[in-house]
């Protein structure tokens, strides 16, 4: 009995032309380099959930702060150089920090997602969507999403409960007497 030795996948390459096989190497260059370049990106991405707070340590010598778009997030300085990212709305956005100069210190995508877990359910009726805030007892919550009836209702009970507690500062007085 005869055994016949099968062609490897090496030989096969071997048999082809030679612009064939350089193309195969620059092609197998290319995506070890893209793979990468994306890992080097996906590094830059700060994920912020909705309506929350994160914190980034900023460099030496930054003097101003730039959000692309501040629907998606707003960022607040405070002393000793830490920036303050609040979630504002589901999206992707950059963050920008410069020198004095114009020099990009800092340069982040900012990516705000739902927030995860703490007790939010969001309750679906046919295609309109309501949430709420469980803790442990559920009350209606007003995000993003909601079907417009919903938010605004949610909305215009607690502005009418701030109105009640004296204004948005809950302070109830004129001020100092």
């Amino acid at each position: 009995m005869m055994y016949r030795v099968l062609e490897t996948p090496m030989s096969l390459w071997r048999r082809l032309p030679r612009p064939f096989q350089y193309l195969g190497y620059a092609v197998t260059i290319v995506c070890m380099l893209g793979f990468a370049f994306a890992n080097v990106a996906r590094a830059d991405n700060m994920t912020i959930s909705l309506d929350q707070a994160q914190l980034l340590r900023l460099p030496d010598g930054v003097a101003t702060i730039v959000i692309g778009n501040p629907l998606i997030a707003d960022a607040s300085l405070q002393p000793g150089g830490l920036l303050v990212i609040t979630g504002k709305g589901y999206g992707s956005t950059n963050l920008l920090a410069l020198d004095r100069s114009g020099r990009v210190l800092v340069d982040k995508q900012l990516v705000v997602n739902k927030a995860r877990g703490g007790g939010v359910v969001v309750v679906q009726k046919g295609m309109d969507t309501e949430t709420y805030s469980c803790n442990p007892e559920c009350s209606p919550r007003a995000t993003l999403g909601d079907t417009p009836a919903f938010f605004n209702a949610v909305t215009a009970q607690g502005l009418a409960r701030a109105g009640q507690a004296g204004g948005p500062s809950g302070g109830g007085g004129s001020g100092p007497r």
